[in-house]
């Protein structure tokens, strides 16, 4: 599914910070930060089959492209999660 975003990008990227409405988003605070929890889900190891050429593209980018080929399929999961 293709859809066309309806938000004026150009206008977004030559407005002044100062003029964006952030009433209603409270501002973090140290209290915030103290709780504040870092989780990182364990990883797990798989065998995965990927078409030659695209590996081939990933490792071209240089170390860390597993991280890479991870952080992908993580932002596809939670799009389609969010879509529900």
């Amino acid at each position: 599914m293709n859809r066309t975003s309806k938000t004026d990008w150009q206008r977004m990227a030559e407005q002044d910070d100062e003029r964006i409405d952030t009433s209603d988003i409270p501002e973090l605070d140290e209290t915030f930060f103290e709780k504040a929890e870092l989780r990182v889900p364990a990883k797990q190891p798989v065998t995965l089959r990927i078409d030659e050429d695209v590996l081939v593209w990933f490792k071209a980018q240089g170390k860390g492209y597993q991280t890479r080929i991870n952080k992908l399929l993580r932002q596809y999961m939670e799009n389609q999660v969010h879509r529900r």
